[in-house]
């Protein structure tokens, strides 16, 4: 009998061992090709930064591209649950992406971070979106900040255009919102493709509006396409963006049009300008320093310090969830969400995350600054 025994004893203490060493696979989908490229690219540069080892613990990145495809994202997603049996996914980079991927974690009970920007990604919370979670700040946030901006500068009318996708469709409730707290007109709303290559007639329904100032609703570089348009039908009042044109492809791209112009921006986007008591400069700076080590000066965008926090997050919720669980299993995916909801203070690059139950963003306004394009930089507004 005690041979018979010998055997089994000895399997399952390496079955023991093997998850006592089973590694954290961290499945990451991405738009580093496609119209999202210029913010996917900063985005899968970060995901090389982020550590190896968390808690003891070995941490293995899967990173695939989904091209700025919702179609690819989704099919991403479902390999790397299926496949690569990862415990957590980060991705993706838009909105409509993020969006299409809750019904794959939610049906696996996976935790996702997405990095792209809607608060439709986490609101309102049901039982599909308790597993994910975001980084980047709310729409609402930042209209609020730009409506205050516009406001204290003079303006009345507002004309707006946007992408006909999801986080154009969310600028546009979240913005029309804040403008009336602020008491602006909004005059005209027109949209466009991502792949536009022209938007001649939308721009000319905003001149015939006579807005004092125009919010351009898009992200990366096809952001820059209202504005070049309204620039040379001579267009003369304050321009707006939003925080997805926040990288130096945006401003490579647009260039003297795109001088003066507005938007809210997370911390990390001036890092260096903010002053020593800001409550994220030490955090943000961190970032600054560990991307452009990696990258070269002056290479740091928003996009990738997205990706970033949602590292600082992990770092935070993995040695909780090792506790109760080991990877690799559907204890230890359950016990990293209730990590991830129950993360305090945890600062970021961005700002600074206090997670709860119906909050699973967490952040509050030291995420947001306003910035001002000026001489092709970003210059900060105090």
């Amino acid at each position: 009998m005690k041979f018979f025994f010998k055997p089994l004893l000895i399997a399952a203490l390496c079955a023991t061992a093997a998850a006592a060493w089973a590694d954290v696979n961290v499945g990451v989908t991405l738009s580093a090709t496609g119209p999202a490229a210029s913010l996917g690219i900063p985005e899968k540069n970060t995901i090389a930064l982020m550590p190896k080892t968390i808690g003891g613990q070995k941490i293995n990145y899967i990173v695939l591209d989904d091209a700025s495809d919702t179609t690819a994202a989704v099919a991403n997603t479902r390999k790397l649950i299926a496949e690569n049996k990862v415990d957590i996914v980060l991705g993706s980079t838009t909105t409509p992406n993020s969006l299409a991927m809750i019904d794959v974690v939610s049906e696996a009970k996976t935790p996702m971070i997405s990095i792209a920007a809607s608060a439709r990604i986490v609101e309102p919370m049901d039982a599909k979106k308790q597993w994910v979670f975001k980084t980047p700040q709310n729409d609402i946030m930042m209209s609020l900040a730009i409506a205050e901006h516009m406001a204290a500068s003079g303006v009345k009318t507002v004309a707006f255009i946007g992408f006909s996708d999801a986080y154009g469709e969310g600028w546009s409730q979240e913005f029309a919102k804040a403008a009336e707290l602020k008491k602006l007109k909004i005059v005209a709303n027109e949209r466009y493709a991502r792949t536009d290559t022209s938007v001649t007639g939308q721009a000319l329904k905003i001149m015939a509006a006579k807005a004092d100032a125009v919010l351009v609703a898009g992200s990366g570089t096809p952001a820059a396409l209202p504005q070049k348009t309204l620039k040379e039908r001579g267009y003369t009042g304050k321009m707006y963006q939003t925080h997805g044109v926040a990288n130096a492809d945006f401003l490579r791209v647009g260039g003297k049009d795109v001088e003066g112009t507005f938007l809210p921006a997370g911390p990390v986007l001036v890092a260096e300008q903010l002053p020593a008591s800001h409550p994220v400069k030490k955090s943000a700076m961190a970032y600054v320093t560990a991307y452009e080590a990696a990258n070269g000066k002056n290479s740091v965008s928003t996009f990738g310090a997205h990706a970033w926090d949602a590292g600082l997050l992990m770092t935070s919720a993995v040695p909780v969830a090792l506790k109760k669980a080991q990877p690799g299993t559907p204890e230890f995916r359950a016990a990293l969400r209730d990590a991830l909801e129950q993360v305090k203070e945890v600062s970021g690059a961005h700002g600074v995350f206090n997670m709860t139950a119906n909050d699973h963003l967490g952040l509050d306004q030291r995420a947001r600054v306003m910035v001002k394009i000026e001489n092709g930089a970003w210059k900060y507004q105090p």
